[in-house]
């Protein structure tokens, strides 16, 4: 009896230790947000396995008081696997958002949509708001850079607050908006339909919509598309989650050619499914392939949808191709899953392939032309950021040296954007501002989790991963936040588009257009 009143030492120090881990790592300052909820979560659930485990093999208790506790552990476990399932993940970090089984699903439900598209649909009399409107054709604006320059938004949101235009749901996905002549273009998921869909910038009703059967889904990353539709012209090329690239007419959305990119070229699809965005080169649109080791880009002449070459030897990961201008040569950079690789837009010839990062963690950021012969690259996942600076050789190919490199700017989904020799995005989701020459953290501050950013002119907007929209100064003297709009109320990872006075956000239930006030 003497040795069962005895404190029970082993749980206590289990639970004091679990604790202690729990706030250390909690306090670590540069340990990566998605890692650190991991192990925040692991520690709880490694106590409570020690301590059953001692409660079974301790002494203390009777052979009946064991058997009974354990039977009781496992009625519990066999309990919340009847009542839970997973809803996808709580946030960015990848942990598991637990339900009950018996509870409405939280996205829209939408009647099926037909796939027979209108012979014409016309914008009715054009509103002369378009006139404050200005066309963002592709994935990240124009550049492809995150920046949109000339917007001269107010930066009092107190004073002249934004202007919400229209709300209403969506179909789920990632997408962002392409913007054209008053034409807002994304793609979404209903049903078992994957979808491009058209809206009206101004009043948000849409105007066609596209129908494949395809859907694509994944525990973390969930259900639809992620990649944003490019409009060329009278054309709009989309590039869905499981490989098919559309080539549709931008006014009916009529289907003028597909490719099954990933089963014509037999390649295993990427975890969290396709997502870089077409890219327009002259006759060509350019995507990317899958997770197989081999070519990692694909062109098709964007009229007939006729194969014209494959290249690299790499796998494909998230980032989006884009078109640079780099030591005096015109390149495609981009962002493979073991490297920086630099490609010939004419041929596919690989013109430098810098190793960098580690190929078993999504790279999803896209690459920063920092001067005309300076690149930054970045990643999440403990692979930090990168500057090299290219040199053209005499043999036409270009060879790269690092600058410099470290943990400052841990880009997850986001994409940071320079401006002024600095560049200004999320470090593990919160805001910051680094020095491009030298490397330097110059501030971090705020909390926008697995958010997107968007530089216009000296100002940042924010798309939080809750929801709300945050307008922040981008100077490197001193965060400073400027007005904040609750814009959504889910988690967002979208990225947010400016065209012209009109911000577009969405997620994968609803979307939201604002007018936003100028100087």
């Amino acid at each position: 009896m003497a040795a069962r009143s005895r404190l029970p030492w082993f749980p206590l120090a289990v639970l004091l230790a679990a604790s202690g881990g729990y706030l250390y790592v909690r306090a670590l300052p540069e340990f990566e947000r998605n890692l650190k909820g991991w192990v925040s979560a692991a520690l709880p659930l490694l106590a409570f396995l020690l301590i059953v485990i001692w409660f079974l093999a301790s002494s203390r208790f009777s052979g009946k008081t064991r058997l009974l506790g354990l039977a009781a552990v496992v009625l519990l476990g066999f309990g919340f696997k009847a009542a839970l399932r997973v809803d996808g993940t709580v946030d960015g970090t990848g942990l598991p958002n637990f339900v009950w089984k018996w509870s409405a699903q939280s996205q829209p439900r939408f009647s099926k949509l037909s796939a027979k598209i209108a012979e014409s649909v016309t914008l009715s009399p054009p509103d002369p708001r378009l006139a404050l409107a200005a066309d963002v054709p592709q994935f990240f604006g124009s550049k492809r850079d995150g920046t949109v320059t000339g917007a001269h938004l107010a930066k009092d949101w107190q004073k002249a607050p934004p202007k919400e235009l229209w709300r209403q749901p969506i179909g789920q996905g990632w997408s962002a908006f392409a913007v054209v002549q008053g034409r807002a273009y994304t793609q979404e998921q209903r049903g078992d339909e994957e979808l491009v869909t058209c809206y009206d910038l101004i009043t948000g009703k849409l105007l066609w919509a596209h129908a494949d059967t395809a859907r694509f889904s994944q525990w973390q990353g969930g259900d639809g598309p992620r990649a944003t539709p490019t409009v060329e012209g009278d054309h709009v090329y989309s590039y869905g989650a499981t490989g098919l690239l559309n080539c549709l007419d931008a006014a009916t959305g009529k289907s003028l050619w597909q490719r099954s990119v990933l089963i014509e070229n037999k390649l295993a699809n990427l975890e969290w499914g396709i997502s870089a965005s077409p890219l327009i080169v002259e006759d060509r649109v350019i995507v990317t392939g899958g997770s197989t080791q081999g070519p990692v880009l694909f062109a098709y002449q964007r009229m007939t949808g006729a194969a014209l070459w494959q290249a690299g030897s790499d796998q494909a990961t998230y980032a989006s191709p884009m078109l640079v201008a780099l030591a005096g040569k015109r390149v495609i950079l981009s962002n493979d899953a073991h490297a920086l690789t630099a490609y010939d837009p004419a041929t596919g010839g690989v013109l430098m392939s810098y190793p960098w990062g580690i190929d078993k963690w999504p790279k999803a950021s896209q690459p920063v032309l920092a001067g005309a012969d300076r690149i930054f690259v970045s990643a999440g996942y403990g692979m930090g950021c990168l500057m090299i600076q290219i040199k053209a050789e005499p043999e036409g190919e270009l060879s790269a040296t690092e600058l410099w490199r470290g943990m400052k700017m841990k880009t997850q989904f986001n994409s940071p954007a320079l401006h002024a020799g600095h560049l200004y995005g999320l470090d593990d989701g919160r805001a910051a501002c680094v020095d491009v020459a030298s490397g330097e953290r110059l501030w971090k501050e705020g909390r926008f989790a697995s958010g997107q950013s968007l530089l216009v002119d000296d100002l940042l907007l924010i798309q939080s991963e809750s929801g709300p929209v945050h307008l922040l100064s981008a100077r490197p003297e001193s965060f400073q936040e400027l007005g904040k709009i609750p814009a959504l109320s889910s988690k967002t990872w979208n990225h947010p588009v400016l065209a012209g006075r009109f911000l577009l956000a969405r997620n994968d239930r609803e979307a939201v257009c604002y007018e936003l006030p100028t100087e």
